[in-house]
C-alpha cells in the first residue's frame, strides 16, 4: 500500500520535465503556495474537464496566492498536445516512471469499475510557501473538484 501524505508533512521534492522538456522542480515554488495535482492521462474526458477547470480558475487561485502544477505519467509530446488543444497555461509535468506519483501516494491500488487495479489516484495537494503539505486530497472527482477546492482554501 502506498503511504499517503498528511497536512504538516514535507512535500516530497521533485524535478520533472514539462511539456517543452524543461525541468521544473517543486523547489522553484519555495516561498509560494502551489496546488500540485495528479491526474491519470492527458486528453481523456475527466482529465480534460479537471485541467480546464484549473485553467478557468487560475485567476481566482492566483488571487488566493496559489500557482498550479499538473502531473501525470504522460510523455512530453502528449503533454504539449494537451496543453495546446486546451489552451492550458500552467505547467504540465510528465512522470512516465511514476516515481513522483508513488512518492506522493498518487499511484497504487484503486477501485476502477468495482475492480482493484494499479493506477494513478487522482489527487490534489496544497503546498505552503515552506514546502509543507497544507491539504492532501486523494480519490478526488474530476468534475466539480476545483470548485470544491476553492471553497476549502485556507484563509
Amino acid at each position: 500500500m502506498t503511504s499517503r501524505l498528511e497536512p504538516g508533512d514535507t512535500a516530497p521534492a521533485f524535478t520533472l520535465p514539462d511539456s517543452e522538456g524543461k525541468p521544473v522542480s517543486l523547489s522553484d515554488y519555495l516561498g509560494k503556495s502551489v496546488v500540485v495535482y495528479f491526474y491519470p492521462a492527458a486528453s481523456t474526458p475527466g482529465c480534460t474537464k479537471q485541467a480546464c477547470d484549473f485553467r478557468d480558475n487560475l485567476g481566482v487561485l492566483a488571487d488566493s496566492g496559489y500557482e498550479v502544477v499538473g502531473i501525470s505519467p504522460d510523455k512530453q509530446a502528449k503533454l504539449a498536445k494537451f496543453r495546446d488543444e486546451e489552451g492550458l497555461t500552467f505547467p504540465l509535468l510528465g512522470d512516465p516512471d511514476k516515481t513522483v506519483l508513488t512518492e506522493w501516494g498518487a499511484f497504487g491500488e484503486k477501485q476502477n469499475y468495482g475492480r482493484t487495479v494499479q493506477g494513478v489516484i487522482r489527487s490534489t495537494f496544497l503546498v505552503g510557501p515552506d514546502g509543507k503539505i497544507v491539504k492532501a486530497m486523494y480519490n478526488v472527482r474530476a468534475t466539480g473538484h476545483v470548485a470544491k477546492l476553492l471553497r476549502e482554501l485556507p484563509a
